[in-house]
């Protein structure tokens, strides 16, 4: 199974940047998607960012303009910019692939970005 681990989150004021890095790392035939999602303290897990194996991405309309996901090999980048205090949750990234003709997804150990006012 594919191991994702996560890098970069951290505390920053509001109109900040950070940028978040999740690499993947085991065997895996075709990579069919890579994503970030977040979960804040009494909310549901939801998609920030989702990039295709053909380049497409697609983006939560409250990021939209702000953040950036990118792929370079096995590795997803979200850079996010102006940072608002309802950015602040846990941020996963997960990978969608397939393996020995099964299609599988892993999630990375989570980091947290917390962005104060």
């Amino acid at each position: 199974q594919v191991q994702l681990v996560e890098s970069g989150g951290g505390f920053v004021q509001a109109g900040g940047s950070l940028r978040l890095s999740c690499a993947t790392h085991g065997a895996f035939s075709v990579i069919n998607s890579m994503g970030w999602y977040r979960q804040a303290p009494g909310k549901q897990r939801e998609l920030v960012a989702l990039i295709t194996n053909g380049g497409e991405t697609d983006y939560a309309d409250s990021v939209k303009g702000r953040f950036a996901i990118s792929t370079e090999k096995d590795t997803v980048f979200l850079q996010m910019n102006s940072l608002k205090p309802e950015d602040t949750a846990v941020y996963y990234c997960n990978v969608d692939y397939i393996i020995l003709g099964r299609r599988l997804d892993s999630w990375g150990q989570g980091t947290q970005v917390t962005v104060s006012s």
